[in-house]
């Protein structure tokens, strides 16, 4: 068979645009049309890069959103992370602190730990509302470096610490008792101890030191309680708990939830005081029945060998191994036949144990990956202690850090509800682009038909469509837009029923433009001699007119559709700038700076406004390019590039 054999069947033509005619002979071949502007875009570097710009955002919104779906409940927020910068620092262990590592504490955001050699580190971010640098927590004193500590502890704002020598430090806020006598706003709120504000205590008696939320406790070798803070609010049964210490056993342990302090004592009984928020508990059977039982009961006889707390839920390790969990209903991990737990720790929203076998398993609240324990540290004898504190999980194994695994930090920061913006931004960017796409494919149809038909036809039609277009046209948009998503917000209809009305409205009210513009270039292109001889021919005029005549403005179309989806996307993001468009909590990049209309904002937390402003400026400007450029290349006019 001849290689200069000509292509023949439906794809011929389509073949010559954009691969170029291998008709006659090989040196009569030629580049397509279409082949060329390629080449002619794509000899310019700014439409490169925007291009290149462009993929990587689609890519980032659609795949990335796939891949992570952004949580629309409550579970996607974070009370305790609002308004957290950029930073990957959260778990950040300091070096000096992966030997022999003292203590680690957190609640929130910030983690404080102490080394060997008595040196306090802290690590994490928290945002000091008060403006006053000696109430920044994160700013510790002077005198507490200068000082050899080997207790210390993190509360929700504020952090204590004892010296060798027994002196209790505190600092951070003090506005609800947290410490000091000064500044208390707490009228209610237990008094720091006198002897700890003015002497000093026996550092080497001090078996326990922790903070809960506004309040913090010192437990001694012989059942003495120190503990001071918002009692009224985050420990109510504090009282009940320091006299059962007195009366009915010396604790051994404690541990604060959100609202109240819990422990057990030398007889390993489990010591709630007054509360009866955790005095019963639930399990699963193998058949997904739910059977509650009484706590105390439930125990029995078995003495409690370790107990830790979230803010919400207490974990306790009986001494025949097993794990039992109240106010938490999310399964315990499964442990290997034989296997029992050792010890348990608890961080703000999970709990994490070693058991005999020397492994680490965590559960609870997921949302921040706090519960995926690396393989390595589920192996046999891997860890023998790990360190819950706030959203993140220390491993030591000897006294040596192993491993860590939970919260690393926010790539973008958080917003108001403790939202994590990257993915935020990578969803809602998804959503700005679908909705600009479909109202582009609304008012390209619309657009095209109505200015095809008018320009071919003439006459009565083309009267008639080109004042229904300036009918259309003479509409305010923005204003219009606005109070038809008003409407249709105040109505019951569905979120995702409302959003693709958004689409329609946007589509309807901008098809003028294009309908002009291709009405233009067909009333040009009808008069030329190709035409005459397709009518002479007897082919239909709508076959003419949507067949032959409007291939030829295909480039002037594609132009426009381009350019209009910027213009779409800006006017998607505009309307949910001013919460007419996509409602909270589903994204967008224009309800995302809808969120940011205050100065207090815009002065403080610039990471919310400008990285949903970055992605959508990249967007709408390598959109423009990529028009602009495809105007260039597209014109037989232009020079062409040699």
């Amino acid at each position: 068979m001849s290689k200069d054999k000509k292509r023949t069947g439906p794809f011929a033509w389509i073949g010559s645009l954009f691969m170029g005619s291998d008709w006659g002979t090989k040196d009569d071949r030629y580049d397509s049309p279409g082949k060329l502007a390629v080449k002619r875009f794509f000899h310019k570097p700014l439409a490169t890069g925007a291009v290149i710009v462009l993929a990587g955002l689609f890519l980032f919104a659609f795949i990335g959103s796939a891949i992570s779906p952004a949580n629309l409940t409550e579970t996607g927020s974070e009370a305790m992370h609002t308004n957290v910068p950029p930073t990957n620092s959260l778990m950040k262990l300091p070096e000096s602190m992966k030997a022999d590592t003292v203590d680690i504490s957190s609640r929130g955001t910030f983690t404080i730990g102490v080394d060997k050699d008595g040196k306090v580190h802290m690590w994490g971010h928290y945002f000091n509302t008060s403006g006053n640098p000696a109430k920044d927590v994160m700013n510790i004193p002077e005198e507490v470096q200068n000082s050899k500590i080997i207790h210390v502890a993190a509360g929700s704002d504020h952090c204590v610490a004892i010296s060798e020598e027994g002196r209790v430090y505190a600092w951070g806020e003090n506005d609800n008792g947290q410490y000091g006598l000064d500044g208390s706003m707490v009228a209610s709120a237990r008094r720091q101890p006198d002897e700890l504000l003015e002497g000093t205590i026996d550092a080497s008696a001090v078996r326990q030191l922790i903070c809960g939320n506004q309040v913090t406790a010192i437990l001694m070798e012989d059942g003495t309680v120190y503990a001071w803070g918002n009692d009224g609010l985050a420990a109510t049964n504090l009282s009940s708990v320091i006299k059962h210490g007195k009366k009915e056993g010396k604790l051994e342990k404690l541990a604060f939830t959100n609202d109240g302090i819990y422990g057990i004592d030398e007889h390993g009984a489990f010591v709630y005081g007054k509360s009866t928020k955790f005095n019963t508990i639930s399990t699963t059977d193998e058949n997904g029945k739910v059977t509650t039982f009484d706590l105390i009961e439930y125990i029995g006889e078995r003495k409690v060998e370790d107990i830790a707390a979230t803010g919400n839920a207490i974990a306790l390790v009986l001494d025949d191994g097993e794990i039992v969990v109240s106010g938490m209903k999310d399964p315990l991990p499964t442990l290997e036949e034989g296997e029992e737990a050792v010890s348990v720790s608890g961080g703000t929203r999970h709990f994490a144990m070693v058991t005999d076998k020397g492994r680490a398993y965590a559960w609870g609240q997921n949302f921040r990956d706090q519960c995926n324990v690396p393989k390595e540290l589920q192996q046999e004898g891997a860890v023998d202690q790990v360190i819950s504190s706030g959203f993140q999980n220390y491993a030591f194994k000897n006294g040596q850090y192993v491993g860590a695994w939970g919260l690393k930090g926010y790539l973008m920061g958080t917003d108001d509800m403790g939202r994590d913006l990257f993915n935020r931004i990578m969803n809602g960017g998804r959503m700005t682009m679908t909705i600009g796409a479909v109202a582009v494919i609304i008012s390209t149809i619309l657009g095209v038909v109505i200015g095809c038909i008018s320009g071919y036809f003439g006459g009565k039609v083309d009267m008639l469509l080109m004042r229904i277009a300036e009918i259309f046209g003479s509409i305010p948009f923005l204003p219009f837009a606005l109070c038809l998503s008003a409407i249709f917000q105040s109505s019951d209809l569905q979120e995702n029923t409302r959003i693709f009305i958004i689409m329609i409205i946007l589509g309807v009210l901008s098809w003028t433009g294009l309908a002009r513009l291709v009405r233009g270039q067909i009333l040009a292109e009808r008069e030329k001699e190709f035409v005459t001889a397709a009518r002479s021919m007897g082919i239909k005029e709508t076959r003419i007119a949507f067949r032959h005549i409007l291939p030829n403005i295909v480039t002037v179309i594609l132009v426009n559709v381009t350019l209009s989806f910027a213009r779409c996307m800006l006017t998607e993001s505009s309307l949910s700038y001013l919460g007419f468009g996509v409602q909270l909590p589903r994204p967008t990049w224009g309800n995302m700076l809808n969120g940011c209309l205050n100065a207090i904002v815009i002065q403080n937390y610039w990471w919310r406004w400008l990285f949903p402003s970055i992605f959508l400026s990249l967007a709408v400007i390598c959109i423009n390019i990529i028009g602009d450029t495809l105007r260039d290349v597209l014109d037989p006019k232009s020079e062409v590039e040699k």
